[in-house]
């Protein structure tokens, strides 16, 4: 019998988008109905989400894309940008680790040229054409969440106090926006103004005109107003100067880059994920040790907790795998086919205990190599602390530093061709950084993610990618063509929630929103990729729908439960296609009330 859910599944023919807010889906179909292919629909919905979502994402920050054109393999499009080339060790004068905020943390920005390639290798329109909802929206105003509002107001010292050209958008009328009023960008607005503009002078053709907005981001005004607002030392979130490595000509030596995915079977599918530079492949490695533990075949059945033990415990050891193995593949050696072997994993399962949750750090060797080790870092926070990403303004006139944390967008889109595409954009969040005033949008923070210890596989060096969080998911059958596009916000319980989900997907829940509803949950006992990098030993964070009795069970074994509020963990996405009979479907997380699908 089918299961609750809190919305219908969609269904139908021609097209389906579903992504973190509503007004990127909307954006997204009306490029479909206006007849864009699946490539246009998901770029102009990327470029409104920097708008309506700017406490998750902005266009000073990244995106990682999986995706497959009718007809041909899946492929990965790598919108990370690189740390600048000044971006040493030695550069951050003996810190610890690199700070959670400030433009001593922003790497290359890197979504907006993954788009335009996007949209020029595999689109059909034009410049404009997919910046035309986000140009409006900036302009005539979008609707405040409550979740942005919160984030201003607890930063509202900061802006008014240190970051005058933060305060220019985000205080208009010298207070933070009340929830459900709306708020503009008109300097952001105007920047893709210009770079219409620009693209249109190049002439008719719709390539050149984009290869003209990419000069225009990356060698032309944005870059330059980049590098004139980094030319002086720019103040943290404590009013503290700032020297940034990064420079114009960071970006104008980078471009978003195509590669191959990295997947592992799972009974007759194949799941797909970006390489070690994200941290896609702990999935894999979690589908691994599912195969091995035998788990996931009676969670159609719903969540128990022998399956929340067994999927928590599995976690553990691919995220202590991640810290060890993981980085940058173009600078270290990273044993991905040994760590997605079905050897490794059985041994690995070996060490899953199903009467007792693991308080250790467990990362395998590999042959005669030694895994690195982090140190453990045990703050005073409690594991729900880290549901939602990282704080990156820690001051004392913050009023809630809880409200800054960071974290993600997520969109979807499947088309009646069959192109498909996951996405999950990040970064360039309003508490990230100063808006650089001429622009309209602050820079990232992404370095944070590396490691100062040269010992580490994610050790920062200059133009390197930062090992991210940020975990878009492709699902392909035994024939290759692309049958699902699934993904999350969450920082380090992106490759959590999904695996929840999706194990439920390809275990025969055939209701899409039924498996996105399914109660979720996720540990914390490793080491955030985020400042300040804390450890939660044996954390597990549940949501009550998981059930008494599972809670009590699952204390019983060890673990250091915490129960979350109802429907608070993730904001999923999904859409998904039959090929034989021609169907699309799409659903979209209910949890944080403003997820939706779109659909006909």
């Amino acid at each position: 019998m089918p299961g609750f859910t809190t919305r219908p599944q969609l269904r139908g023919d021609f097209g389906m988008v579903a992504s973190t807010h509503w007004l990127a889906s909307a954006t997204g179909m009306s490029l479909l109905e206006r007849g864009g292919n699946a490539f246009d629909a998901a770029v102009a919905a990327g470029f409104t989400l920097q708008i309506v979502e700017p406490h998750l994402n902005g266009p000073g920050g990244e995106v990682p894309i999986i995706f497959q054109a009718a007809g041909a393999a899946p492929r990965v499009l790598c919108g990370q940008g690189v740390a600048p080339a000044a971006a040493t060790i030695d550069a951050y004068g003996g810190m610890d680790r690199i700070p959670g905020s400030g433009v001593l943390a922003a790497t290359v920005p890197g979504s907006f040229d993954a788009w335009m390639q996007l949209l020029r290798d595999h689109g059909t329109m034009t410049v404009r054409d997919v910046l035309d909802h986000a140009i409006g929206l900036a302009e005539r105003g979008y609707p405040v969440l409550d979740r942005i509002a919160a984030a201003v107001t607890a930063l509202e010292p900061v802006f008014s106090r240190h970051w005058a050209g933060s305060a220019a958008v985000y205080l208009p009328h010298g207070t933070a926006p009340a929830p459900g009023t709306r708020l503009r960008n008109p300097v952001l607005a105007a920047t893709y103004r210009r770079i219409v503009a620009e693209a249109e002078s190049a002439g008719s053709d719709r390539e050149e005109q984009i290869e003209a907005a990419r000069r225009a981001w990356s060698q032309g005004f944005v870059a330059e107003a980049v590098g004139d607002f980094l030319s002086s030392p720019v103040p943290n979130g404590a009013g503290e100067p700032q020297r940034a490595l990064l420079t114009a000509q960071d970006m104008a030596d980078w471009s978003a880059s195509y590669e191959d995915t990295v997947g592992v079977a799972y009974g007759s599918h194949t799941v797909h994920k970006t390489g070690p530079w994200g941290q896609g492949p702990v999935m894999l490695q979690q589908f691994r040790l599912a195969e091995a533990m035998g788990t996931g075949h009676d969670v159609r059945d719903g969540i128990t907790a022998d399956f929340v033990h067994r999927v928590t415990e599995s976690a553990k050891l691919a995220f202590a795998d991640r810290e060890a193995w993981y980085g940058d593949p173009d600078f270290t050696d990273v044993p991905l086919k040994d760590l997605l072997g079905s050897d490794y994993a059985a041994g690995r399962a070996a060490l899953v205990d199903d009467a007792r949750a693991s308080l250790e750090q467990r990362p395998g060797r590999i042959g005669a190599r030694s895994p690195f080790e982090p140190p453990v870092h045990v703050p005073g926070l409690t594991p729900g602390d880290r549901t939602t990403g990282e704080p990156t303004v820690r001051d004392a006139a913050v009023s809630n530093p809880a409200n800054l944390r960071g974290d993600t967008c997520h969109v979807d889109v499947v088309d009646s061709r069959g192109n498909m595409v996951s996405a999950t954009p990040s970064g360039g969040w309003l508490s990230s950084s100063p808006v650089i005033p001429a622009l309209g949008f602050p820079l990232g923070s992404r370095a944070q993610m590396f490691w100062l210890d040269p010992a580490s596989p994610n050790a920062l060096a200059p133009r390197k990618r930062p090992r991210t969080t940020l975990s878009p998911t492709l699902v392909t059958r035994e024939d290759g063509q692309a049958v699902l596009a699934i993904g999350t916000p969450g920082g380090d319980q992106q490759d959590q929630w999904t695996f929840t989900a999706l194990l439920r997907v390809l275990n025969g829940v055939d209701d899409l929103q039924e498996a996105l509803d399914t109660p979720m949950f996720h540990t914390n006992a490793f080491p955030s990729s985020f400042h300040p990098r804390e450890t939660v030993p044996g954390d597990l964070v549940v949501e009550p729908g998981v059930g008494e009795e599972t809670v009590a069970d699952l204390i019983g074994r060890g673990h250091r439960v915490q129960v979350a509020q109802p429907w608070s963990l993730g904001r999923l996405a999904a859409v998904a296609r039959d090929p034989e009979a021609g169907e699309l479907r799409a659903a979209a997380d209910a949890r944080g009330a403003q997820g939706y699908a779109a659909g006909r």
